[in-house]
């Protein structure tokens, strides 16, 4: 029998920290969120950029704990087409939810699937998914490296070859813009930004090289072990990825919208030396604060996000002087206290926690999420 490898704690509160960050940066209160809690428009970068990004490299790092077990090829080719299908299905609905609108005269009336978006952040991570774990089952490690660099340069290609002239790094006529438009269709797009999405198809493509890089970097820890040693290579690797990515960006300008190959290698860097540093403290220091809280969190990342999203859909629903009631929550609740930025990230901790309790049930229950 094949021994399971060793867990390591510091892997998932990773996995833990990111969905904590990540309902704090959607669901922002009333008052206007610091910068660095809001995506940069276009070209640049902020900490709320990481997040998405950090996601896809811990679903990377936990399959290399799951494709470690033997599994025949049949079993492992249903497993994987049904979780991403499930997970893509999951963000259809979720963005259609709650399948009615309601009429300025007070009605209600059925939302059509027709202007439903089916792009969107969990069909992202099941294309991905699939893509970073077919490519794990039947590739080596080196092979690994060369796929994620052939990714991030077909991208590039692609956009730089495609693309009207001047389009390339441009929002609405770049080759995946015009992809998205002609496949997919402008009502199935991201409504706010009139024609482009920023989890269209193309960037699938660089996107799944995060997924790779947390999968190669699960083998590469529970290959080296837990020795400050491991924590240094990380951090070097992780530096050099972050210098690769200031070189890169007067040629190919960081972006999350576009996921450029710059925003590849800086937030794969920055990712490495953010888990070197957690590695460090939990499992060569011992350090137990917040341990148990965050490892919860990661045990059940996708119900707590769909809960996240769900639940504020809900309130916004219910309304009270004109206003959705967590919008209204936060202008009245918080606002008052601590106007502007700092009363927004306290509605928006505020919600966090109420996602992280719904968590803590299913936790204690033994509900795992498990698509």
């Amino acid at each position: 029998m094949t021994a399971r490898p060793e867990r390591f704690a510091s892997l998932d509160m990773f996995r833990g920290a990111t969905i904590f960050l990540m309902i704090v940066v959607n669901t922002a209160g009333a008052g206007g969120a610091f910068n660095q809690l809001q995506h940069a428009p276009w070209i640049g970068f902020t900490l709320a950029d990481l997040i998405y990004p950090s996601f896809l490299f811990a679903v990377g790092n936990a399959m290399s704990f799951a494709l470690t077990r033997p599994m025949p090829e049949h079993v492992f080719l249903r497993r994987v087409f049904k979780r991403a299908a499930l997970i893509f299905l999951l963000g259809v609905l979720m963005y259609w939810f709650p399948f009615v609108t309601h009429q300025t005269d007070g009605s209600w009336v059925a939302k059509p699937f027709a202007d439903t978006r089916l792009t969107g952040v969990l069909q992202r991570i099941a294309l991905c998914y699939l893509l970073g774990a077919l490519c794990a089952r039947y590739l080596k490690p080196s092979q690994l490296v060369m796929v994620a660099i052939g990714l991030v340069v077909a991208h590039w290609a692609i956009l730089v070859g495609l693309s009207p002239a001047g389009e390339a790094f441009g929002r609405y006529r770049n080759a995946g813009t015009l992809l998205d438009l002609r496949v997919i269709g402008l009502n199935h797009l991201y409504k706010k930004d009139h024609g482009f999405d920023p989890e269209g198809l193309l960037g699938t493509l660089p996107a799944t090289a995060n997924v790779i890089a947390g999968y190669l970097t699960g083998l590469a820890i529970q290959r080296w072990g837990k020795h400050a040693a491991t924590v240094g290579r990380l951090a070097a690797i992780g530096a050099g990825l972050v210098v690769v990515a200031l070189l890169l960006s007067p040629m190919l300008p960081i972006g999350k919208k576009l996921w450029t190959g710059s925003f590849v290698a800086l937030t794969v860097g920055l990712d490495l030396i953010l888990l070197g540093a957690v590695l460090w403290l939990v499992e060569i220091r011992g350090v137990r604060v917040g341990r148990s809280f965050l490892q919860m969190l990661g045990r059940n990342p996708l119900a707590i996000y769909l809960f996240s999203e769900l639940l504020v859909v809900v309130l916004e629903l219910v309304h009270v002087d004109g206003k959705g009631l967590y919008t209204w929550v936060g202008l009245n609740a918080f606002q008052p206290i601590a106007p502007g930025p700092v009363g927004s990230l306290l509605c928006a901790l505020a919600y966090t926690l109420i996602c992280c309790a719904f968590g803590w049930v299913l936790d204690r229950k033994g509900i795992i999420l498990k698509v």
